[in-house]
């Protein structure tokens, strides 16, 4: 117990860390950051309970103390374009550790294939209709836009089954998605 919510926590710092990497900002009015690859490997890592909780952790210290990039608040955020993104989030972690949990797969492809379809495929089901209503914009103009987020999405899919196959070689112990 102890341990998962040692690991909870930490992941959910993570992903507030990773808003500190300089975001890119798109015409869209959502920013390209790294806290969609912390999404991914909450997954990949934790499995699907626990990822999901990092997030949902994540976003709820993010009511008051800003975790986004940009010094915003989670209740800042959800005011943006990106508020499908940010609904998406939990769920998104879910279907990364859901697959990754639960494939037959070796670990690169399994983590590989939760990051694609929680990480991305789920992301954008909430993202682009969220981006739809907040800037009052057809749907298929949101999902032509939200191709410009489609290659740095694959790098961080990738990036993200690519850690988690190296923390868990290099630490078994810590990766609690086959475990």
């Amino acid at each position: 117990m102890e341990k998962n919510l040692t690991h909870i926590a930490l992941f959910a710092a993570l992903i507030a860390v990773l808003g500190l990497v300089p975001k890119v900002d798109l015409a869209a009015g959502v920013p390209i950051t790294a806290q969609s690859m912390g999404i991914m490997l909450c997954g990949t890592m934790l499995g699907a309970k626990r990822g999901a909780l990092a997030v949902i952790l994540f976003l709820v210290v993010g009511l008051i103390v800003p975790v986004f990039p940009g010094f915003m608040t989670t209740w800042q955020k959800i005011q943006t374009p990106s508020i499908g993104y940010i609904v998406g989030f939990p769920i998104a972690a879910f279907v990364a550790g859901l697959i990754t949990q639960n494939t037959k797969l070796a670990l690169f492809p399994a983590a590989f294939a939760g990051a694609i379809l929680g990480g991305i495929i789920v992301m954008y089901a909430f993202g682009i209709p969220g981006m739809a209503i907040m800037l009052n914009k057809p749907l298929p103009d949101m999902a032509l836009a939200a191709v410009a987020f489609l290659p740095g999405d694959l790098i961080k899919a990738t990036l993200a089954a690519l850690i988690t196959k190296s923390i868990a070689q290099m630490r078994p112990e810590a990766l609690l998605s086959r475990g």
